[in-house]
């Protein structure tokens, strides 16, 4: 399978050439020339296989030919290893055909877990096998970040670096990053918000003449091998709520639109999806866009959901190339008069999006009351991402005979200043993490300044 670029002007990469590129050098990202597309009866045979063999079956077409199938198989059964739920994504029922699917099983307490654990397995066996390394420059809004440090830190063929907003994450999100304390892995704190670190990480792979002949890899959703991932657990999920004899709908918390463009290409591969539904906190470019056809960017707001703080949604791009009948050319404009300002999408695009997705828009006043409603009702403990994606969920929800999934994206120990303005007791640390908060810190706080961010890249390989 080749994979091509959103803008039409990069050529044509493999899989492997894709992994370890992670943006296209056009500026635009990776997708697919073509999907694999699933039947019924294809899709209803998997409905008895383990989580790790489904992963198989769904990922394979797209590095079949790159890596041999039983080493694609040994890194799948290692990804998810440290995972502490047999099931790997379980599913627990809040409400009548309503219900949470658990994502954060593994090792950092968030989805991010489930593609990063595989990406650097992915990232370690390519770079062996053709002897070379690479330096991972990523940004997170909280979650990515501690997800990457922990798929990457083992690896010889690999440096890190993180960029995370200044005092703009939660203390355990933070903690999670920076008490890594490996020769690999550098942890920096920018003054600024999430969408100024994703600018330094773009421009920084626009020009990497700054790396004096080291090369650049990507850890953010930018990455396809992310979103590959993350097609999995839609299927596994669907087909535990009786998919593909009847549909299933999903509601998905999202702020960089990585999570939810996994379901859509779960929809396009075969799984009979109903509903999309895009939560989005007070930062709602994409419920905007979407709703009213406003793309334009806004302040950003410091909210209860910080994973979600985030103006300048990536993945978009992604959905945006299909919109345009995959005119790279078109996309290019589009996306250089976004970098200009504020935009609207043409009308057969707009209608094009508006088919695929439903959205809602979630402030913090809701979202804590969402939390303090079904703890009531159900004591199960929402953290506020998942509580946006089920408010969304209610709100959107069209046909109340499809089951409506809504994905859980962390746990709710990492977010205890919203548990708590919920009325609700925060959780203990788990037992691999009830010491983080005496654990040895290591970060460095740099100016909101790409050259300084590029220098200290520089100097630390």
């Amino acid at each position: 399978m080749k994979y091509i670029s959103t803008r039409g002007k990069a050529p044509a990469l493999s899989f492997g050439d894709v992994l370890l590129a992670g943006l296209a050098n056009d500026g635009g990202l990776y997708v697919p020339e073509t999907l694999p597309s699933y039947s019924k009866e294809e899709i209803a045979s998997w409905a008895s296989l383990s989580y790790q063999e489904l992963a198989f079956k769904v990922m394979w077409p797209f590095v079949e030919g790159e890596i041999p199938a039983d080493a694609f198989k040994t890194m799948i059964d290692e990804a998810y290893a440290g995972f502490t739920h047999t099931s790997i994504a379980p599913m627990v029922e809040v409400g009548k055909n309503e219900w949470v699917l658990e994502l954060f099983r593994g090792p950092t307490l968030a989805f991010k877990d489930f593609a990063l654990q595989l990406l650097g397995r992915l990232m370690d066996y390519v770079l062996s096998e053709r002897k070379e390394k690479l330096v991972i420059l990523g940004a997170t809004s909280g979650d990515t970040g501690s997800a990457a440090i922990e798929g990457c830190r083992h690896s010889e063929h690999l440096d890190i670096f993180i960029l995370h907003p200044f005092e703009r994450v939660s203390e355990v999100q933070r903690r999670q990053m920076t008490t890594v304390i490996d020769n690999n892995v550098f942890n920096i704190a920018v003054k600024g918000n999430f969408d100024d670190c994703q600018g330094m990480v773009k421009s920084s792979f626009a020009d990497q003449s700054f790396l004096k002949g080291a090369k650049l890899g990507a850890v953010n959703s930018i990455n396809w091998a992310r979103i590959m991932a993350q097609i999995v657990y839609y299927f596994s999920s669907a087909l535990a709520v009786g998919a593909p004899h009847r549909k299933v709908s999903f509601s998905v918390p999202t702020g960089n639109f990585g999570d939810i463009f996994a379901g859509y290409l779960a929809k396009k591969m075969g799984l009979p999806i109903d509903q999309l539904v895009v939560a989005t906190n007070q930062n709602d470019i994409l419920h905007r866009v979407i709703a009213e056809n406003d793309m334009s960017r806004q302040a950003l707001n410091k909210t209860l959901s910080p994973s979600m703080d985030i103006m300048v949604s990536s993945n978009f791009e992604r959905l945006l190339f299909d919109a345009h009948e995959r005119n790279g050319a078109e996309l290019d404009e589009l996306m250089a008069r976004f970098n200009q300002g504020d935009i609207n999408l043409k009308d057969s695009a707009w209608s094009f999006v508006k088919s695929h997705f439903d959205s809602y828009k979630v402030d913090d006043e809701r979202t804590c009351a969402v939390i303090s409603e079904v703890f009531a009702g159900t004591q199960y403990l929402l953290d506020p991402h998942t509580a946006i994606g089920l408010e969304a969920a209610r709100q959107c929800w069209k046909d109340k005979s499809v089951p409506m999934i809504t994905l859980a994206t962390a746990h709710p120990v990492k977010f205890p200043e919203a548990v708590e303005k919920a009325g609700c007791e925060s959780p203990s640390l788990p037992a691999h993490m009830a010491d983080l908060f005496e654990r040895e810190e290591s970060y460095s706080v740099i100016e909101n300044d790409l050259a300084a961010v590029q220098s200290f890249v520089a100097e630390n390989i």
